[in-house]
């Protein structure tokens, strides 16, 4: 992924990704607020983030990343996509326990 221009990134949470945000802990909660002004802010790349690599998705065309939340045991993780590139949109797909998701079904 290339380094984008200035400016803000619009994000938002899939319908699964909501529910699913509402059922973390604490501590968790607040890694993902601190991810996601980080998106909001810089963009899709964070290699700052543990764990941070992309996902195969289903589409070739999208790019779909994730990253660790923590890392303790139990692993959470975070799964986004970037919608459109040169409108600097990205969608959170999936939040949750590492051992609990499918990758497989993200885009």
């Amino acid at each position: 992924m290339a380094k984008q221009e200035s400016g803000p990134w619009q994000l938002s949470f899939s319908g699964k990704a909501e529910k699913q945000k509402e059922k973390l802990p604490e501590t968790i909660k607040s890694a993902l607020n601190l991810l996601r002004r980080e998106l909001e802010e810089e963009g899709p790349e964070r290699r700052n983030w543990p764990y941070y690599g992309p996902v195969k998705a289903r589409a070739k065309m999208l790019i779909c990343v994730h990253c660790h939340l923590n890392k303790e045991r139990t692993v959470y993780i975070a799964v986004w996509l970037v919608v459109d590139n040169i409108m600097r949109i990205l969608e959170v797909r999936c939040v949750g326990t590492h051992e609990n998701e499918d990758y497989r079904r993200i885009s």
